[in-house]
């Protein structure tokens, strides 16, 4: 059996105006609404030393955080971060190794700390993050999931 050229388009016609009308119900519905994404972590760093716990930069809009921390003394330390009903601890971290905490914060202030199972002659002074208004929405940033 022979198919002419005319009765393929006409089928390829019909096909294309069948899938039209299936997806045309689809336009305008509000199954996904566009709601806006948080604002895009940002990358904080600390150091533990001997005398005191810094973390850069100290200030910093409301929203996700990462804080990596490094720990430069020779014992290992947890690392708490607590503030405006948040409390976070990640450890021991070992002496020259790492930790991370992630968290989305709220406005207010916040204590980065590092504490020891071994006795101390002093306290190391703990870190301060002041969390200010939150970030604007990443929805207009592009090469962002």
């Amino acid at each position: 059996m022979q198919i002419s050229a005319k009765t393929c388009t006409m089928r390829a016609g019909t096909a294309a105006l069948t899938l039209a009308a299936l997806a045309l119900p689809a336009c305008g519905q509000e199954d996904f609404p566009n709601d806006p994404r948080p604002a895009t972590a940002v990358e904080l760093t600390g150091v533990i030393q001997d005398e005191k716990v810094t973390v850069s930069p100290h200030e910093v809009g409301a929203g996700p955080v990462t804080i990596t921390i490094s720990n430069q003394t020779d014992d290992p330390h947890t690392v708490t971060l607590e503030g405006n009903r948040t409390r976070a601890v990640v450890g021991p971290v070992n002496p020259l190794d790492t930790a991370t905490i992630q968290k989305t914060l709220e406005p207010g202030l916040y204590k980065v700390s590092a504490g020891s199972m071994k006795a101390v002659s002093r306290e190391i002074r703990a870190a301060e993050l002041d969390v200010g208004k939150e970030r604007k929405s990443s929805a207009d940033e592009v090469g962002l999931p």
